[in-house]
């Protein structure tokens, strides 16, 4: 009896086991570009056999860019590089085979202008045009035919 039941469980852990394995690696990026001069998170999600998406961190995935360094999974670029893109690869440690690489654009405008002050974002608020409302009730007329 004891045995039957060490097996039940033997394989049912197993199979709890196997469901987790992951099948497909895949970027879902916060952001459509990177900025220089800052760690840019790089999110990356997993999907396992069962189809259950889960997010990978550096232990589960090594990191490599063509430029700058990880921090786990944040990128660092210098703000002196001067190309217009990164390529950033992921690997999943557990099964080297499976990686993707993604081509990242940087972010063109500079960080060095000035922010609005309160007063210019609400002079621009005042003087911004109002739209007009539409009447939006249809008006018809129903001609039924006299019985």
């Amino acid at each position: 009896m004891k045995n039957i039941l060490f097996l039940i469980i033997l394989s049912v852990s197993l199979q709890s086991l196997s469901a987790q394995k992951i099948e497909s690696i895949h970027f879902h990026l916060y952001t459509d570009s990177l900025k220089k001069g800052f760690f840019n998170y790089i999110n990356v999600d997993g999907r396992t056999t069962d189809g259950v998406w889960m997010p990978l961190d550096s232990s589960y995935i090594r990191f490599s860019a063509n430029t700058g360094y990880f921090d786990n999974n944040d990128l660092f670029i210098d703000s002196s590089y001067t190309a217009d893109s990164i390529i950033v690869k992921a690997v999943l440690k557990s099964n080297p085979a499976l990686w993707k690489q993604v081509t990242i654009y940087i972010q063109k405008r500079g960080f060095d202008e000035p922010l609005k002050t309160t007063e210019e974002i609400l002079d621009e608020m005042q003087n911004k045009p109002k739209k007009r409302k539409r009447n939006n009730l249809v008006t018809s007329s129903l001609h039924l035919p006299k019985t």
